[in-house]
């Protein structure tokens, strides 16, 4: 099993940020079956302020390349992209069209 954390920042408006929450309440079948296809495990997200962290943990086969091949050729994963993005606001360090950048792990007690 792999563990990634990656970040993202929400738009700084506390109405969009509550509609953003709403819809991760529950998420579209589709979109659920399309993480879980493409290897992850289990995935978190938590928030402080307009900083998102998220947290996915895949098998071993999982790779982002493709992810993002899978999420090109699958419609509902696009139209629910476009639609986060309205909340979502890239990080000063992201590449046009970036969003969620994977972090660096720096520590870990064990």
């Amino acid at each position: 099993m792999k563990r990634y954390c990656l970040t993202l920042d929400l738009k700084d408006d506390p109405q969009l940020i509550e509609e953003y929450e709403r819809y991760h309440q529950q998420i579209p079948e589709s979109i659920a079956q399309s993480i879980q296809e493409a290897g992850i495990i289990d995935l978190q997200i938590f928030r402080l302020g307009t900083r998102m962290c998220m947290i996915m943990e895949t098998n071993d086969d999982f790779s982002f390349e493709r992810k993002a091949a899978m999420d090109a050729a699958n419609p509902a994963v696009q139209e629910w992209e476009t639609l986060m993005w309205q909340f979502q606001s890239p990080l000063p360090q992201a590449k046009s069209g970036e969003k969620w950048l994977l972090m660096d792990k720096i520590f870990q007690l064990s």
